[in-house]
């Protein structure tokens, strides 16, 4: 008997022993019991035979794709984001609906092809009764959020995969979808779940103001400095003051159990108010939360109503789901610090959100150089590592630019296949290629007319579509795809690369025209590392995560502030979030950071990173301080190259020709 079928034979006898024999073992959780159960005797599946999901037609696709359009839509920045957060090229982003057809997932090429015999592929069906037991199709059977290790799949040849998922509800408080990591790598479980769980109620806040952009949203919370953040409770009202919908933490303050409770009832059934009183006193304070009060209670929350969207000031406008975070709760000083902490202390008055996050001379320098020559209709490059925060700076350029009013539209040109950025960047008619929309789609530069397009990662554009690029530059016209008919287009443009553009230029990667039209003013961005500001920046995000008025312990600042940071504010942000969230409403320790917790810097720590140097050339100072903060993290974490490249956010390639480039050995001197 070959190894792999005697593997498939333990496996399968271990699950007939759990499930006829009830010999359960301390590995396998109640919830994978019962879904093996449902597999054996609900579904018919033998675990002993490969698993074959079913795969649909273009056709079926398209179709399934069409009926949770605005679901797709709200969720493709979210997991594009949190795929960049992972860093793990051995892993998938993906999207499903209540029968566990994949309809969208963001993954890498090369997992893709990897996972393409285990039918892990967009249009697959991932059900329990298709796949067996599984991160996706075992969430949509429970109900929950679920985490499925390895040999807890019910298939042998899964046992590879480590999956974890969790429900997305729409507005109506139904399950719509899935949202799933699946990966070859042994990721933290917990962490990822609270990851998991973070980007669904985006999703969720997403969609509800997709689907409700004439009506009123209220935002709220017990607590002030949790409104306008991803815990805020959101309802969305008519204009009679008739809840249309709610999201979960909004269910959960007012202690209900789903949104039919609260559908169709007044404001002023809920709280002591109506939506016109509330809406003059948020007008009043400038969208600051004002006081209100549970009707028939004492129950005190902090609240603020808006206009719809529709209706709000252009310059107030935001991307479907967007927290304004220039509006900040004002408070009295409620004492000093916590005892043996640091207080972050009440936020400071309003502020423009962006600029808020530049305190450091040279940004504000590079910000001021911006948007002077942005202005004159000059394009701009903007460089930098990854994760720095080129989307941000930019947002804050055409914030301060004459077309402030107009929109903002970002692509990320890496996050999206080859055979869609054609589509999102152009546009198409209706009937234009096979899973077209039927009304037909602007593109994004189209979407940009007025305003100001970005260009994300500009560096990975294919050449082909380089060419129509500097095409559309040249000319002011746009001609979607399936047309000959052009339209003309007026916008000021902003691009980004964490590449060196003109290396990819000498080796024929990027057109040499388009690259000068790009950069009429090129600005390299500084590493977090290298800001003078990092301080006010982590209480920044830490106050938009919801946690201005919590303690922040002393070794848990000190590990903050001595990381090197080699992701830049990505991975601060990435760490922070989670952090907050496992502190839940705790003083912030080094145990809520368990990706940071390995860093103890100390005088020999840097004597091993010297030791680790050797011989290597000498450097400029700037990449001389890159490989220093490059070295501790390696140090830190062991010298486990994928944990580090998760970190950063980087694939594992990405990162071994950092380190040679930076001359850093793949393995510690120890170990050479």
């Amino acid at each position: 008997m070959s190894p792999l079928l005697h593997e498939s034979h333990r496996h399968a006898d271990r699950i007939l022993d759990v499930v006829a024999r009830g010999a359960r073992d301390d590995h396998t959780s109640d919830v994978v019991a019962h879904s093996w159960a449902r597999c054996l005797n609900q579904y018919r599946l033998d675990p002993r035979q490969p698993c074959r999901p079913t795969v649909l037609s273009r056709e079926e696709l398209s179709s399934q794709r069409e009926r949770l359009a605005d679901v797709i839509d709200c969720a493709r920045y979210e997991m594009t984001t949190l795929y960049q957060q992972l860093g793990d090229p051995e892993s998938a982003v993906v999207l499903t609906n209540t029968d566990g057809v994949i309809l969208h997932m963001v993954t890498s090429p090369e997992f893709e092809r990897g996972a393409l015999p285990l039918g892990l592929q967009v249009g697959a069906v991932w059900s329990e009764a298709e796949a067996g037991t599984n991160g996706m199709g075992t969430c949509v059977a429970a109900a929950a959020p679920i985490a499925v290790r390895l040999d807890e799949h019910f298939f042998t040849q899964l046992s590879q995969l480590t999956c974890s998922a969790v429900p997305v509800y729409d507005p109506a408080g139904e399950m719509c979808a899935v949202l799933d990591v699946t990966s070859r790598s042994q990721m933290p479980q917990q962490h990822l779940l609270v990851l998991l769980g973070m980007t669904a109620r985006m999703i969720e806040n997403r969609l509800i103001d997709r689907r409700f952009r004439d009506a009123h949203p209220i935002h709220f919370h017990s607590r002030p400095e949790f409104v306008y953040t991803l815990h805020e409770g959101k309802l969305v009202v008519d204009h009679e003051g008739q809840v249309l919908a709610a999201n979960r933490s909004a269910l959960f303050q007012l202690g209900l159990g789903s949104v039919r409770e609260v559908r169709r009832r007044r404001l002023d059934e809920i709280f002591q108010t109506t939506l016109d009183d509330m809406l003059e006193r948020s007008q009043r304070a400038s969208f600051h939360p004002v006081v209100t009060y549970r009707a028939n209670a004492a129950h005190r929350f902090f609240a603020v109503a808006r206009l719809p969207a529709h209706e709000e000031s252009p310059r107030g406008g935001l991307p479907d789901g967007e927290a304004p975070a220039a509006r900040r709760v004002v408070l009295p000083a409620r004492g000093g610090p916590a005892p043996g902490g640091h207080a972050l202390g009440p936020a400071a008055p309003a502020r423009a959100p962006l600029e808020a996050t530049f305190g450091d001379a040279r940004l504000q320098s590079h910000l001021a150089t911006a948007r002077r020559v942005i202005a004159r209709g000059t394009p701009l490059l903007l460089c930098g590592e990854t994760g720095v925060g080129k989307e941000v700076f930019a947002r804050a350029v055409h914030a301060g630019s004459p077309r402030l009013d107009g929109p903002f539209v970002a692509i990320n040109c890496a996050s999206l296949p080859e055979n869609l950025i054609e589509a999102e960047l152009f546009g198409y008619r209706a009937g234009a290629f096979t899973g077209a929309e039927r009304r037909g789609r602007r593109g994004k530069i189209a979407q940009a007319d007025g305003g100001t397009l970005f260009l994300d990662e500009i560096g990975d554009m294919p050449l082909a579509l380089q060419a129509r690029l500097l095409r559309v530059l040249d000319e002011r016209m746009v001609t979607p795809l399936g047309t000959d008919e052009a339209h003309p287009v007026d916008f000021q443009l902003l691009s980004a690369s964490h590449r060196a553009l003109p290396q990819l230029v000498a080796e024929g990667r990027f057109r040499e025209d388009l690259y000068y039209r790009l950069a009429g003013i090129e600005l390299i961005l500084p590493p977090l590392r290298e800001r003078s500001d990092r301080a006010q920046l982590i209480r920044d995000l830490l106050a938009h995560e919801g946690a201005p008025q919590s303690a922040i312990s002393p070794a848990a600042w000190d590990l903050l502030m001595q990381h090197p940071w080699p992701g830049n504010v990505r991975q601060l942000r990435h760490v922070l979030r989670s952090g907050v969230a496992l502190a839940d409403g705790q003083t912030l320790t080094p145990e809520h950071l368990p990706l940071l917790r390995a860093l103890r810097p100390h005088l020999a720590q840097a004597a091993e990173a010297e030791e680790a140097a050797g011989d290597a050339p000498a450097l400029a100072p700037a990449q001389a301080q890159e490989r220093q903060a490059l070295l501790d993290q390696l140090e830190a974490l062991r010298w486990n190259v994928s944990q580090v490249a998760k970190e950063l956010g980087v694939s594992r390639n990405t990162l071994y020709r950092r380190m040679h480039r930076l001359h850093i050995p793949v393995t510690p001197p120890r170990a050479a």
